[in-house]
């Protein structure tokens, strides 16, 4: 039974519970930090206990998963918005070269995220001036980027964007960004020194022109120079690389996972993702390696299926999307058929549904309500299409490791409930039924939101359980509902999946 230490990036059920559940239905026992060592929304972790735990617990593991931004400056967020120095976090860095010194066989599967550039004007998770000033710290990045790719034509727009921010402000946002770029280079120091097993150092939020992508071609370069690219990966993504690089702690043994991709399109491959830098067939190139999978050449040879849901031509927000979604560059009831038969002969079908960010497709889902959906090694559809890809790819190259078929089927099942019963149906409800909520901070609505959220969501979730989980002889406990943060953006569905029936309470 492998050990393994996970530090999440923060305490959100997908980047924390996900990876948790994953590792635990192979059997893996997996270990993490204590509560206050963990950020909590964009409070930072303590980095102090954090280093003590992982000094108590590094010489029993056989693998750590660990974000660096927790690690060194107290979380994912709040490493876009604390002020620590670079020294400081350097120096927190070194850390995972005293967990080798201890345990020289321990293996070190790290990730950072590029700072992004926030597509919203986010004063929480971003620094507070972003709430103000976020559209022109985004045009500044965009023609900084531009500059930086096509020279002297795109001077005057990179001098306009400057002119149009204060100083401070440009002078700070950019210090945090070389700050954490500073970082990023120093952990590939520590993947050539043989530290690191792997690395990822995944863009949040990209896009085609940006700062992000600036951070990216020098982070190429250092990986160039040094000649570690057998060992590193950089993409689009986020919340969804400690899935990855788990799976990569827990498949080390074996040869790569080999994937046989299905699209609902014609286009599939070539359409464009709206966080994304690239189309959608490079997305599930780069997802698949960074989990340490590779494309089956055909079909037969494949260990699992990824069933990708894509938009017709292009992502939408809103549905329905005419315009680019649903269009008739693809057929989804035909896409449901072809699940249905990939199921009937037992094969590893892992949905991965990106065809709107945040979000199932609702079409699709009520179009596969008539299949086992209990049968599938893993559905994902929540957030940017590279968190949907990145945790799918996960559930399916792990699907021949599973050992605990209840821990398998309450991953699954909290999947299909936060990104489809949740993203998909009810928070638009609870929303509706808020007075004018903002999407940052609830304020004194959370309470509101979350007695609505428990009032529907609750039957819907025993209702999913009793068409399609049933009949397996397992059984579900469905604790209180209620949000991760002081907004409706992420939900928490406590859930648990054994296979004999609990004890009856006794009656008071």
């Amino acid at each position: 039974m492998p050990r393994v230490l996970l530090v999440p990036p923060d305490t959100r059920p997908p980047t924390l519970e996900l990876p948790v559940q994953l590792g635990r239905m192979t059997g893996a026992q997996m270990l993490t930090p204590p509560a206050g060592a963990l950020p909590d929304f964009f409070t930072p972790g303590d980095t102090g206990a954090l280093r003590s735990w992982l000094l108590e617990n590094a010489a029993g593991a056989d693998a750590l998963v660990l974000c660096l931004e927790t690690l060194c400056l107290g979380g994912m967020i709040p490493a876009r918005r604390v002020s620590d120095a670079l020294e400081v976090a350097l120096g927190r860095l070194e850390t995972l070269r005293e967990l080798k010194r201890l345990n020289p066989a321990l293996r070190i599967y790290a990730f950072g995220v590029v700072v992004r550039v926030a597509h919203d004007n986010d004063p929480h998770e971003e620094k507070p001036y972003y709430g103000e000033w976020g559209p022109e710290l985004r045009a500044y990045s965009a023609a900084f980027d531009r500059h930086a790719r096509h020279g002297a034509a795109e001077k005057s727009a990179l001098d306009a964007a400057r002119a149009a921010l204060p100083a401070d402000v440009l002078a700070d946002w950019l210090g945090t960004r070389e700050r954490n770029r500073a970082l990023h280079l120093a952990a590939l120091d520590l993947l050539k020194g043989g530290i690191l097993t792997h690395l990822s150092v995944t863009l949040d939020d990209t896009s085609e022109y940006g700062l992000a992508a600036f951070d990216r071609r020098l982070l190429e370069a250092r990986a160039d120079e040094l000649g570690v690219w057998a060992h590193f990966d950089t993409y689009p993504g986020a919340d969804e690389v400690p899935c990855a690089l788990l799976t990569r702690a827990l498949r080390h043994h074996l040869p790569p996972a080999r994937a046989w991709v299905t699209y609902s399109g014609t286009l599939g491959a070539g359409v464009g993702l709206i966080y994304e830098d690239r189309p959608a067939g490079e997305l599930v190139k780069a997802h698949l390696r960074g989990a340490g999978c590779t494309l089956a050449r055909q079909f037969s040879e494949a260990d699992f299926i990824l069933a990708v849901n894509t938009p017709g031509r292009r992502q939408g927000n809103v549905q329905p999307d005419l315009a680019t979604v649903d269009t008739p560059d693809r057929h989804l009831p035909a896409f449901a058929d072809d699940l249905r038969d990939l199921l009937s002969r037992g094969l590893a079908v892992s949905l991965a549904d990106i065809a709107y960010p945040n979000g199932a497709e609702r079409r699709l889902w009520q179009l596969i309500q008539d299949l086992p959906l209990a049968q599938l090694a893993g559905y994902s559809a929540w957030n940017t299409a590279g968190n949907t890809l990145g945790s799918a790819v996960a559930f399916g190259a792990l699907a021949p490791l599973v050992t605990h078929h209840a821990a398998q089927q309450q991953a699954l099942l909290a999947r299909l409930v936060d990104d489809a019963l949740y993203q998909a149906f009810t928070r638009p409800e609870v929303r509706s039924a808020l007075e004018n909520p903002s999407p940052f901070d609830l304020g004194e609505q959370r309470g509101a939101a979350e007695a609505k959220l428990r009032e529907v969501i609750t039957p819907r979730i025993q209702l999913l359980w009793d068409r399609h989980f049933a009949a397996s002889g397992l059984h579900l406990s469905i604790g209180a509902a209620h949000l991760a943060w002081p907004r409706l953006f992420t939900g928490v569905f406590p859930l648990t999946v054994t296979a004999t029936r609990p004890p009856a309470r006794p009656v008071p």
